[in-house]
C-alpha cells in the first residue's frame, strides 16, 4: 500500500488509499466530539424546557452518564478490536452513537435522556480502540505522528464547530431538531467507511495470533505511563471543555458570544498545534531521529510547558490572561501529537486494541475528576485559582510519568514469557 517513497528520506509516503482511511477516521472522531458535547451546548434551552424539569444537578449528573459507559467499556472494546478486526466493531459502534444523538431529539424525561447518553457513551467506546488498531497495522513508525495528530485535531475542531453552529442553529430551529438531523446525517459516514476501511486483519478478520491479555499489558512499566500521561492530559482537555466558559464568564466578565469565540478559538489553536507538531515529528523520525527521542520529547515538553495554565488566573488583565491560555492550549497541542504513537509503537498490532482500550478506559476517568474537583474547589474558596492550580499539578505528574516511567519507545516483544514491570 505504502509504494511511493520521498524524493529525499526514501521513506514511504501514505498513500491514496491510507489518506482516503485516515480522512474517514478524522471524520469520524469530529462527529463523535460534536454529539458529545451537543448536549453542553443545549444545555441552558434544555433547562428552560418545563416539562423536562432538569435542574441543574440533573444537568450535571446528564453531562457526567456519557462517561460512565465510555470509559468502562473501553476494555471490552478493546478486546473485541483484536479479537474481531475493525470492519464491523466501528460500524456498528458508529451506528449506536449516531442513533443515540437522533433519538436523544426524541426523548421525553430526564429517565430517557440519562439512557440516550449512556447508549451514546457505549457506541463511542469503540473509536480510540479502532483507530489504534488501523494505525498500528497500516502506518509506519514515521506516518504515525500525521495520522495521530490529525485524529486528535478532529477532537478540537469538533467541540469548536459544535459550540458556534451548534448554538446558532439551536436557537434558530431547537435542539430537538439539531439532535435529530445531526444523527441521521452522520450516518452518511458508514457507506464510505465500507468502501474504503482497511483490508486485512485491521479491517475485517479476526486475529490469528494470540496476543497478551490485559493483565500482561498492566504488569508493564512503559504502559502505566502512557495510563498516567494520558490521564494529566485528559484532564486539562475535560478541565477545558466544561469549566472555561463559566471561568471566562464569571471572572472575566465576557459575554456569552465573547466567550464562545474565545472558547473555540483555544480549540482551534490546541488542533492546529497538534497537526504542525505530529507532521514535524514524523519528518524527524523519517530523517533519522529515534522514536524514543522525538515522541518523548513531544510529550514531555507538551505537558511541561502546559503546567502554566495556572498563569491564566495570575495575570490581572483579560489579554494576557487570554495569551497564557492560548500559550498552554499550544502547549496540550504539542503533547497530543505523540501519546497515542507511543502506546501504538510498544503495543503493535498484536495488542494495539486492548492496550488502547485499557489506557482510554482510565485515562477518561478524568472526564469524571476534573469537573467534580473544579466544582469543588470554586465552591469552598470563590474563585477559580486553587481549580487552575489543581489541574497543573495533575498535568505536571503526567510529564514526570513519561520521563521517569517510559523508556525507549519501541514495539514490545510479546513472545517472550516474560514482559513486567522491573
Amino acid at each position: 500500500m505504502n509504494d511511493i517513497k520521498h524524493p529525499k528520506t526514501g521513506h514511504a509516503l501514505i498513500s491514496r488509499g491510507l489518506w482516503a482511511i485516515l480522512i474517514l477516521m478524522v471524520v469520524s472522531v469530529g462527529i463523535n466530539y460534536i454529539d458529545r458535547t451537543s448536549l453542553s451546548t443545549a444545555a441552558p434551552l434544555l433547562e428552560k424546557e418545563t416539562g423536562l424539569g432538569i435542574t441543574p444537578a440533573k444537568m450535571g449528573m446528564l453531562l457526567s452518564a456519557f462517561f460512565w459507559t465510555y470509559a468502562l467499556l473501553q476494555i471490552a472494546s478493546g478486546w473485541l478490536v483484536d479479537r474481531y478486526g475493525v470492519r464491523w466493531v466501528m460500524a456498528i459502534g458508529f451506528l449506536i452513537w449516531s442513533a443515540a444523538t437522533a433519538a436523544t431529539g426524541l426523548a421525553h424525561g430526564f429517565a430517557a435522556l440519562v439512557v440516550m447518553r449512556l447508549l451514546l457513551g457505549a457506541g463511542e467506546s469503540v473509536a480510540y480502540p479502532c483507530y489504534s488498531k488501523i494505525i498500528a497495522a497500516n502506518f509506519a513508525e514515521h506516518q504515525r505522528g500525521l495520522a495521530n495528530s490529525l485524529i486528535d485535531a478532529g477532537t478540537k475542531f469538533g467541540p469548536a464547530l459544535g459550540v458556534l453552529a451548534g448554538g446558532i442553529l439551536m436557537e434558530r430551529y431547537g435542539w430537538r431538531n439539531v439532535f435529530i438531523i445531526l444523527g441521521l446525517g452522520s450516518m452518511l459516514w458508514l457507506p464510505a467507511w465500507f468502501k474504503w476501511m482497511p483490508a486485512g486483519h485491521s479491517g475485517n478478520e479476526t486475529t490469528q495470533v494470540q496476543g497478551p491479555g490485559f493483565a500482561r499489558i498492566a504488569a508493564q512499566r512503559p504502559a502505566w505511563a502512557t495510563f498516567i500521561g494520558h490521564f494529566s492530559g485528559n484532564y486539562l482537555w475535560y478541565f477545558l471543555i466544561t469549566w472555561l466558559p463559566s471561568y471566562l464568564v464569571k471572572e472575566r466578565g465576557f459575554t456569552m458570544s465573547e466567550m464562545a469565540y474565545v472558547g473555540a478559538l483555544a480549540f482551534l489553536v490546541t488542533g492546529i498545534a497538534t497537526i504542525i507538531t505530529g507532521a514535524l515529528a514524523d519528518r524527524a523520525i523519517a530523517r533519522g531521529a529515534t522514536p524514543t527521542k522525538v515522541r518523548k520529547f513531544c510529550v514531555i515538553t507538551g505537558l511541561s510547558l502546559a503546567t502554566s495554565i495556572v498563569t491564566v488566573t495570575m495575570v490581572k488583565g483579560s489579554t494576557a490572561s487570554m495569551a497564557c491560555l492560548m500559550f498552554a492550549c499550544i502547549s496540550y497541542g504539542v503533547f497530543a501529537s505523540s501519546h497515542w504513537a507511543i502506546a501504538q509503537t510498544i503495543a503493535g498490532p498484536t495488542a494495539a486494541g486492548k492496550w488502547t482500550g485499557l489506557q482510554n478506559c482510565l485515562a477518561n476517568f478524568a472526564g469524571v475528576a476534573a469537573p467534580a474537583v473544579t466544582g469543588f474547589a470554586v465552591e469552598k474558596t470563590g474563585s477559580f485559582f486553587w481549580a487552575f492550580a489543581v489541574c497543573s499539578a495533575v498535568v505536571l505528574m503526567g510529564a514526570a510519568a513519561y520521563a521517569f516511567l517510559l523508556g525507549p519507545v519501541a514495539p514490545l516483544d510479546w513472545s517472550k514469557k516474560q514482559n513486567a514491570l522491573t
